[in-house]
């Protein structure tokens, strides 16, 4: 009798610990579902309690959401190429001429002093104006191709963190790490995304560098994780949804291109850029440049 109590009392608590354990990956399955949703690719929930099975699932899920986070990036770059590509040379059929047209009156004797002339210059403005602002769009499409080449991480840092000594630089770099990128590119990169930081009043700005755990026979050096941090103004939720979108600015000053311009250069050198949903500790800010 006792016996059979107690076997009843194991099975069911087995199936009491089986059913919470259901209930879990339910939830789990409902947070992936949702973050897919609201195209937040980033998740990556926690294995601890997991079977072997389940968490070799999990790590692979967590592993697949951060590459679906790059492959949306690139496709967003790639679809942003080809409207500046279309806007570009239809905007510039159009404006090229009349710029020629009103530069041509303005050279004209007669016109000048007249009462035309205030009109046709705001014609010739607007149209430079707006010609200027085209080439703006055509800068992401006619970069030139990476020239490879080994770069002394830390050589590089110092140098950036030299042309910026209003700020306080916490470089977090292996002494001999070496990386292999165009340096002319990452150099920009870095700029553009220093810049940043400054206009949002960052005091101070800190670079970590997480070296890949193996190579895995590629002919090329594999490129680990590069962190770029600032103690600058939070970027809310709303906004860091959108700052990879040419022109998209929140200031009033400045074109909106800087980051789409980053993404787009390191993307040529197989390098992704996105904006970590928890920044470092110590700063309000976290980007993080990684390999492919």
């Amino acid at each position: 009798m006792i016996l059979g109590v107690f076997t009843l009392l194991v099975v069911l608590a087995l199936a009491a610990g089986i059913c919470r354990h259901q209930c879990l990956l339910k939830d789990r399955a409902r947070l992936m579902r949702d973050a897919v949703r609201h195209r937040d690719f980033s998740f990556r929930l926690p294995t601890r309690g997991l079977l072997f099975g389940e968490r070799a699932l999990q790590e692979t899920l967590n592993d697949m959401g951060l590459e679906i986070q790059k492959l949306v990036a690139r496709d967003e770059v790639e679809a942003w190429q080809r409207l500046a590509r279309v806007l570009t040379h239809e905007i510039m059929n159009a404006t090229t001429p009349i710029r020629s047209i009103t530069q041509a009156y303005l050279a004209n004797p007669a016109i000048r002093g007249s009462l035309y002339e205030e009109g046709i210059q705001a014609i010739y403005d607007t149209s430079s104006g707006l010609a200027s602002f085209v080439e703006s769009y055509r800068t992401l499409t006619q970069m030139q191709d990476p020239v490879w080449r080994e770069v002394l991480l830390e050589d590089f840092c110092h140098g950036i963190a030299a042309l910026y000594p209003q700020l306080c630089w916490k470089i977090e770099v292996v002494p001999a790490e070496v990386i292999q990128v165009d340096e002319n590119l990452l150099r920009q990169v870095f700029i553009n995304m220093v810049k940043n930081a400054l206009e949002a009043e960052a005091k101070t700005v800190g670079i970590r560098y997480l070296a890949p755990e193996h190579a895995d026979g590629r002919a090329r050096r594999p490129f680990g994780r590069l962190q770029l941090s600032n103690d600058g103004h939070v970027i809310p939720d709303n906004v860091a949804r959108e700052i990879f979108i040419p022109f998209f600015t929140t200031k009033t000053t400045g074109g909106g291109i800087g980051l789409s311009l980053s993404r787009q250069m390191l993307l040529m050198m197989h390098l992704s850029l996105s904006l970590k949903e928890r920044p470092l500790e110590g700063y309000n800010v976290t980007f993080e440049i990684e390999g492919e």
